[in-house]
């Protein structure tokens, strides 16, 4: 433990050396850098100097040039002056000489106006360039003297550091001496460790001879009572039906009861603040009622109409989530399955909140715009615009938290199991942060809201629909705030149940195993609850055989009752032969009727007899309103109303009445008697019809049940093969894996008899050289 402090403290300072060498040799690349600076600093004053004596040789030159300038207009004044007397005494014959002489005169007054100028300009650019010599000069050697100071400074740097090189020599000298009287204890704790070792060999055979027993005899065991071991590999122990914890089920049934309260008086809330929102911008700043409120205003409160849609389906959501967590099921994240749903809904609303954030923004700033808005007011709805994007972006931290949450029902890969614990707490922090947005929000409006009520314009409108938003706004902070501590309440409760799934596992590997564990379990307990259910009366065996015969014969008679089944078809369809037949005598006997009576009628009105025409009229009229109930009826009794007109045509002579009376009566009965006899016939004939089509399907659908059987039986003969193949293979399996598992035992104990072999060779080395130094320190 001394040897390998020692080592760690010359370690660092070795790594302390070299950081102090790395700051040494950066130290003294800025000196050689501020050198190379103030050089190319003085070759800059120099030229400046040069540049200077050139400015001052060009001054010398041009005041040089002035004097010159100055006696050449002085001689020419003399001139002009000499010149002047003469020109008064030769006036008329030096009119052409003064000219030439003003002339000359105006030239040289010019050429010395140039030079006066170039001489005045000439003299500011001296100046000018020798104020700015000056101010440069001062600067360069301010930045000399800094340049100076600085490279003292790293001189001293430098040498501090080559006086703490100097310690840390010292001192790193110290240590290896006491490294040196370290590693001779060293050699006595190898000694020690030799003889350590030496126990720890005999305890090594004892532990291997007593760790193949028992691997023999759980060999033993394996072999003779465990055919196939699912919980040695993940994917098969995910499909394990884990212990049923019904308190634990009770337990998430109750939290999601309170939680599903929570949302609906978050929603009832949500929805409450949009309305009256949509019902404030109708009426401030400009009342709809009055006037046409602004196109952005309109746009915005159209999409507020529509927050039902966006904000209804939060609460079924949870309902349906609700529901899914029944007594009877596992809840952990990879079996609720509805949390997608309430993640999408949760996420629409998201949406519709992105959407009307910048119509709402723009409001407030319609409403800062007016004339009636005063500064305290815009500074409230500047706090407030800020409170929404805050709300929104609070809203969106949140969607997130909850769509990873779902991710583990959906796609196992996109949330990892290590991860659950902080997205939950995450979830907690977002919820205390809406708390938080929505204090703020409460806050603030109910200050905008006092301003607002004392305006000398404010209505009643307005101040009741403030109340109402004042109201609704209270309640999301107080449905905000239980929810947050409703959630910080249960976190614990959450991050400890996500252990709950199989045995000996750290959980549900996919959604899919999770659907299959679910199956399984709805299985075992229906298979429990069959056990539990009193047995039926079953059919006696000699019953059985019995229906079995009848079913056989039933079935062997079926051709015949086919037959049966066409021939009798073809009877039903000779009957309705025979009926369409009867019902076209029937029509023809009714349009000779209808012939007579019209020759009958015709008869009456040639002898003139009104009372016989009468008593025919009210004849047909009654015969005709027979035929139409005996058409609707489909029977052929046409023949009676000829027969009634006959009796009325024949009453004339009273010897035939009798006669014809009886003959009408027989045709009718005879007609009468075939019809009976004839639907009779018909119903029996569809009554068979019916029973043997119902025999024909009963044996259809008993013929169809015993295929069905046989091929079930045939798949279960299948399966039951695959299974005991497949049992074959996992026994050969599990066999190769433990005969492997027991020669990896045995390369394992073989690489530690070769440790050991090694730490013996150490040992001796350590002696050697132990022995060796001990000698050459003896020598010295």
């Amino acid at each position: 433990m001394a040897s390998a402090e020692l080592q760690g403290k010359y370690q660092k300072l070795a790594q302390e050396y070299s950081k102090l060498r790395a700051q040494n040799q950066v130290l003294k690349k800025g000196v050689v850098d501020e050198q190379a600076n103030s050089a190319a600093l003085k070759e800059q004053l120099k030229m400046k100097d040069q540049s200077l004596r050139k400015l001052q040789q060009e001054m010398d030159s041009l005041t040089f040039r002035n004097l010159q300038l100055a006696k050449r207009v002085e001689l020419l004044q003399d001139e002009l002056s000499l010149s002047e007397p003469r020109g008064k005494k030769n006036k008329k014959s030096g009119e052409s000489s003064s000219q030439l002489s003003q002339e000359q005169k105006s030239v040289f007054d010019e050429d010395l106006q140039k030079k006066i100028e170039e001489n005045e300009r000439l003299h500011i650019q001296f100046f000018e360039a020798d104020e700015q010599h000056k101010h440069v000069e001062a600067e360069l050697r301010s930045r000399l003297v800094a340049l100076e100071t600085e490279a003292a400074q790293h001189q001293a740097v430098v040498d501090g550091l080559t006086r703490k090189y100097m310690e840390t020599i010292e001192k790193l000298q110290n240590d290896k001496a006491k490294l040196e009287v370290k590693s001779q204890t060293l050699e006595k704790e190898a000694k020690e460790c030799r003889l350590r070792t030496e126990e720890c060999q005999l305890q090594l055979k004892n532990l291997h001879e007593d760790l193949s027993g028992r691997l023999e005899e759980s060999l033993s065991i394996i072999n003779e009572k465990v055919p196939f071991n699912d919980t040695k590999y993940s994917q098969y122990n995910a499909l394990n039906v884990p212990l049923h914890n019904r308190r634990h089920q009770l337990k998430m049934r109750d939290i999601a009861g309170q939680a599903l309260a929570f949302v609906q008086d978050l929603v009832t809330a949500l929805l409450n603040f949009h309305t009256y929102t949509e019902q404030r911008i109708q009426i401030f700043p400009v009342d709809s009622a009055i006037d046409t409120i602004s196109p952005l205003n309109q746009k915005f409160s159209q999409y507020l109409h529509e927050n039902a849609s966006y904000v209804r389906p939060l609460e079924e959501g949870m309902l349906h989530l609700f529901e899914s967590i029944t007594e009877d099921t596992v809840t952990v994240l990879e079996t609720t399955v509805k949390l997608k749903t309430f993640s999408e809904h949760l996420t629409s609303y998201i949406c519709f909140l992105r959407k009307i954030l910048p119509y709402q923004l723009k409001s407030l700033e319609e409403e800062c715009e007016s004339s009636l808005c005063t500064s305290a007011l815009r500074a409230r709805n500047l706090e407030l615009s800020q409170d929404m994007k805050k709300m929104t972006a609070v809203f969106e931290k949140l969607q997130t938290y909850v769509a990873l949450l779902a991710l583990p029902s959906t796609e196992p890969d996109g949330l990892l199991r290590t991860n659950y614990s902080s997205v939950l707490t995450n979830v907690g922090a977002a919820l205390h942060g809406f708390h938080d947005v929505m204090k703020d929000i409460s806050k603030h409006y109910s200050q905008k809201a006092t301003i607002e009520h004392e305006l000398p314009t404010a209505t009643q409108k307005l101040i009741t629909t403030n109340d109402c938003i004042l109201s609704s706004v209270v309640a999301l902070t107080n449905g905000a705030g239980k929810i947050a501590s409703f959630y910080s309440n249960n976190v614990d409760y959450f991050i400890a149940s996500l252990s709950y799934g199989p045995k000996a596992a750290s959980g549900f590997i996919s959604p899919l195993s999770a659907e299959c564990m679910l199956q399984y379990k709805k299985k075992a307990a229906a298979y429990m609850k069959s056990l539990r259910k009193p047995l039926l009366e079953s059919v006696p065996y000699e019953e059985a055989l019995a229906n079995r015969q009848v079913l056989l014969s039933s079935t062997e008679s079926r051709e015949g009752l086919a037959q049966q089944v066409q021939q009798s078809l073809e009877k039903i369809s000779k009957l309705e032969q025979e009926k369409e037949h009867w019902m076209l005598e029937a029509q023809l006997a009714k349009i000779k009727l209808e012939k007579e009576n019209q020759r009958i009628a015709d008869k009456l009105k040639s002898t003139n007899s009104g009372q016989l025409v009468g008593l025919a009229q009210d004849n047909a009229a009654v015969s005709s309103g027979a035929g139409q109930d005996e058409a609707a009826a489909k029977a052929a009794a046409e023949p009676v109303q000829s027969t009634s007109l006959i009796g009325i045509l024949t009453r004339t002579s009273d010897s035939e009445v009798p006669d014809v009376e009886s003959r009408e009566d027989l045709i009718k009965n005879h007609y009468m008697a075939r019809i009976v006899e004839l639907t009779s016939q018909l119903q029996l004939a569809d009554s068979k019809s019916v029973h043997f089509y119902a025999e024909c399907r009963a044996l259809a659908k008993r013929l169809a049940l015993a295929e069905k059987s046989k091929e079930a039986l045939t798949e279960e003969m299948k399966l039951a093969s695959q299974n005991i193949s497949r049992l074959q293979d996992e026994l050969t399996t599990t066999k190769r894996s433990y005969e492997d598992q027991l020669s990896m035992m045995s390369d394992h104990l073989c690489s530690m008899n070769e440790t050991l072999s090694k730490q013996r060779e150490e040992i001796d080395t350590l002696k050697m050289s132990s022995k060796g130094n001990s000698k050459k320190n003896k020598s010295r």
